[in-house]
C-alpha cells in the first residue's frame, strides 16, 4: 500500500517540452497527500478498531461458551440432585410403609393378646361370681337354718 510519505516524496522526471507544470503537479500532489493522509489515518484507526472489536468478540464468545457449559453442567447437576432426592424420598416412603405395616401387625397381635386376656378375666370373674353366689346361697341357707332353730 502506498503511504502518504510515498506520495509526498514522489518526484517526477522533467521533460523539456510538453511536460506538466511542476507547480501544478506539486500542488496536486500536496492536496492528494493531505486527503490520502487523512484517509490512511482513518483506515489505520478503523483497522485497529476492527482488530480490537474482533478480540472483544472472541473474548465474549469464549465467555458465552463457558456460560453455556456451566448452564449445561448446572442442569445436569440439578437433574442428578432431583433424581437422588426422589430416590431418597421413595426409600423413606418404603421404609415408613414397612415400619407402619410392622407396627400394625404388632398392634393386631397386642389386640389379640388383650382380647384373650379380657376373655380370661371375664372367665375368672364368672368363676368368682359363681363362687360368691354359691357362698352367699350357702350363707343364706345357714342363716335360714339358724332362724328356724331360734323359732
Amino acid at each position: 500500500m502506498i503511504t502518504p510519505l510515498d506520495i509526498e516524496n514522489k518526484k517526477f522526471s522533467k521533460q523539456m517540452m510538453n511536460g506538466y507544470s511542476v507547480e501544478e503537479v506539486d500542488d496536486f500532489l500536496d492536496d492528494l497527500t493531505v486527503d490520502y493522509t487523512k484517509n490512511y489515518k482513518e483506515s489505520t484507526e478503523l483497522r485497529a478498531k476492527v482488530e480490537e472489536l474482533s478480540k472483544s468478540l472472541e473474548h465474549y464468545k469464549s465467555i458465552e461458551a463457558t456460560l453455556q457449559n456451566t448452564l449445561v453442567m448446572a442442569q445436569t447437576t440439578a437433574e442428578d440432585v432431583k433424581n437422588v432426592a426422589k430416590q431418597k424420598a421413595d426409600q423413606i416412603i418404603n421404609e415408613a410403609k414397612g415400619t407402619a405395616q410392622q407396627r400394625v401387625q404388632e398392634l393386631e397381635s397386642e389386640i389379640i393378646a388383650k382380647k384373650k386376656e379380657l376373655e380370661d378375666v371375664k372367665k375368672q370373674f364368672d368363676i368368682y361370681k359363681a363362687k360368691m353366689e354359691s357362698l352367699l346361697i350357702s350363707q343364706l341357707e345357714l342363716i335360714k337354718d339358724i332362724n328356724k332353730e331360734d323359732i
